[in-house]
């Protein structure tokens, strides 16, 4: 399988020194004027979501080692892997053996699945936790094999952006998009729409936001020319849609990585976010950039009422770019001096390229043993798996002018200093729960301590005596609350700590606590109810939904969407959530359907009470998925409508629950 990649082989042209003249006096006190004011990612700290990992079993359409080997029927192994930096994975529930050998430490060679949602939500978590604003979700051309897989992800980004408080939007990347002026419109207009009805959904100046990562390279894989680019740039804007552009390097004088003739595309988006990957690798390069990109692109932008985003990059771990934060932060510092008021950072999860953020292998402990791999430690310098995190977020409050702007990194490599701390955390103490409803349990826990200092807990739940982490909590967090439970459920829960050494407690004394029965009203209303339906297929008609029995389902005939599937509650009644679930059996595979919600007192006109929305089902969570309307509504009948469904064509349901509260 190829494999669309976002590497410039090319080195990045250099400005001589005629550029530079006068420059580096020009650097503002405080942030320049913007075009537009705060909002989701002006005055803000973005961050670039690849979310493309899967692995056999996890339950991915693509079912294979999705970017994680270059042969992705393959095992990855040292001789089959398109990675160049190894993850920390022990916050992760669920990992996948490879055919490396052991850890440093002994311990086998796993790698997480982007298609698990506790992955996608462990991200965004955090992102939250680290002071991350908003996630920009890379979409490539999505009509291909990959589509299915893409599809769902963004489902997976969206459920877990609204659990952990976290903006995000759709970033579409047309490398290699032969038909990309016509499908980005219908990919938008038929799919990626619904998501902006998400609260989570990054919105600058009252618009939902897309960028679109691109036009005006010069290179074969992005040959478009400016008219069909300022089209489908003059599209979404029509949409209502405020348009960032992630634009070459030198997009300002149209030469060397960008195409002549794309002033007219470039100067129409709402915001530029210049490409800096390959261009700088030490902080020399970086202050270059700052007098010959940087200030220049900014008086540029602010002359013309175009908001500005550049990058900031860690640099690549095989490279030995980073020294332990220098680089970036000097990156940061001639932002903060040059008054940039929004960063892009690139990138989160980018374990293919190696310039992640997100927790990455300390030490050779934590590669595989004889594989190659760097460690954050690779120059000698000792850095905890989440340094980089907690680097962007000390970046973010220095350009926010929530800490004085300064050219001397302040982020610890190790929490606490050094890297010779070889005692763990003592044990949570009197775990306890605050609150429980029929789908949340809210723990408690009195904090651990450490001879360095704790920097995080995590939260598992037991099921069969094997624990499960399902969810993380920052150092000095002392509560926790665990979402998505099954109602009048038994649920077993446990606390560890963690200090930055990465090393784990005891665990808490366990808990054990029933979930309510459901909010009250408690009642099913569409239980054993009369249905009806647009069609089904085979045996699997309407009532199969209301019958009580979770393995048995309705299937709407298949390949002609819409579809739809109707309850009778037999008399007018308060309506405000709705559950829909597929069969408990592993042997469903997570997909995400497109689902929007009718209803009123007379069956033939309900009225539209939910639009269009992607909500996944994923058996390792109990294929379950709640649409909570608006505001509480009096209807008869409720009618689910189908437009989508990424693991059938068709619409499923094994169960309709409606709910007054």
């Amino acid at each position: 399988m190829g494999v669309t990649r976002r590497v410039f082989l090319q080195a990045a042209m250099v400005a001589g020194a005629a550029g530079t003249t006068g420059l580096a006096a020009a650097a503002l006190a405080g942030p320049a004027a913007a075009a537009s004011g705060p909002g989701d990612v002006v005055g803000k700290v973005t961050v670039g979501y690849q979310g493309w990992f899967a692995c056999p079993g996890d339950g991915a359409p693509i079912n294979g080692w999705w970017h994680w080997a270059q042969n992705w029927g393959q095992t990855p192994s040292p001789s089959n892997h398109s990675i160049v930096a190894w993850p920390d994975v022990r916050d992760y529930a669920a990992t996948y053996r490879t055919g490396f050998g052991n850890l440093g430490n002994g311990q086998p060679a796993t790698l997480f699945s982007s298609y698990d949602q506790q992955t996608v939500d462990v991200h965004f978590g955090w992102m939250k936790q680290y002071g991350i604003d908003t996630a920009a979700l890379q979409r490539f051309n999505p009509t291909g094999g990959e589509g299915p897989t893409r599809d769902a992800m963004a489902g997976k980004v969206r459920s877990a952006a609204e659990a952990k408080g976290v903006k995000f939007y759709v970033m579409y990347d047309v490398s290699d998009w032969t038909a990309m002026q016509s499908e980005i419109k219908t990919d938008w207009t038929d799919k990626m729409r619904a998501h902006t009805a998400s609260s989570a959904y990054a919105r600058q100046n009252g618009k939902p936001v897309v960028c679109i990562w691109g036009f005006g390279f010069n290179d074969n894989q992005r040959p478009f020319a400016p008219a069909a680019c300022l089209d489908v740039v003059n599209w979404f804007k029509a949409q209502g849609c405020y348009v960032i552009g992630g634009v070459p390097t030198w997009w300002r004088t149209g030469d060397r990585d960008s195409r002549p003739g794309f002033a007219d595309v470039y100067h129409a988006f709402d915001m530029l976010s210049p490409w800096m990957v390959g261009r700088i690798g030490n902080a020399g390069d970086a202050d270059n950039f700052y007098n010959v990109a940087t200030v220049p692109d900014l008086a540029e932008c602010t002359a013309r009422g175009i908001d500005y985003q550049p990058c900031v990059l860690p640099g690549g771990v095989s490279g030995r770019q980073r020294a332990h934060g220098d680089f970036m932060w000097r990156q940061f510092y001639n932002m903060g001096r040059a008054g940039v008021p929004s960063v892009y950072i690139s990138m989160f999860d980018e374990y293919n390229e190696g310039n992640q953020i997100a927790k990455t292998a300390e030490t050779q402990a934590w590669v595989p043993a004889g594989s190659g791999f760097l460690a954050l430690d690779e120059d000698g310098t000792a850095c905890s798996s989440d340094y980089y995190l907690r680097l962007t977020g000390d970046g973010g409050r220095m350009l926010k002018g929530q800490t004085a702007l300064t050219a001397t990194r302040p982020t610890p490599p190790m929490t606490g200093g050094g890297g010779g701390d070889t005692v763990p955390p003592t044990a949570p103490g009197s775990l306890h729960t605050t609150t429980v409803t029929d789908t949340t349990v809210t723990l408690a826990w009195t904090a651990s301590t450490d001879n360095v200092g704790v920097t995080g807990y995590r939260i598992r739940r037991i099921t069969g005596g094997t624990p499960a982490v399902v969810g993380t909590a920052a150092g000095n967090a002392t509560a926790y609350t665990v979402t998505g439970l099954t109602a009048a459920t038994a649920c077993t829960f446990d606390v560890q700590a963690l200090d930055a050494a990465g090393a784990v407690s005891a665990a808490s004394n366990q808990i054990t606590v029933t979930t309510a029965a459901g909010s009250s009203p408690a009642a099913d209303l569409a239980l054993n109810r009369p249905t009806s339906e647009s069609g089904h297929t085979q045996v699997y008609g309407s009532a199969n939904a209301t019958d009580g029995n979770p393995d048995t389902y309705w299937e709407s005939t298949n390949n002609a969407f819409p579809q739809w599937l109707q309850v009778d509650l037999g008399t007018a009644a308060v309506v405000r959530r709705i559950v829909i679930s597929l069969p408990p059996s592993a042997a469903w595979g997570a997909r995400t359907q497109t689902v929007s919600v009718q209803g009123g007192t007379d069956a033939t006109s309900p009225a539209v009470l939910t639009a269009p929305a992607a909500y996944g089902f994923d058996p390792a969570t109990g294929n379950t998925a709640t649409v909570t309307l608006p505001a509480a509504v009096t209807a008869r009948y409720v009618r689910l409508t189908f437009t989508g469904n990424t693991g059938w064509p068709a619409g499923q349901v094994a169960a309709l629950k409606v709910y007054g509260s």
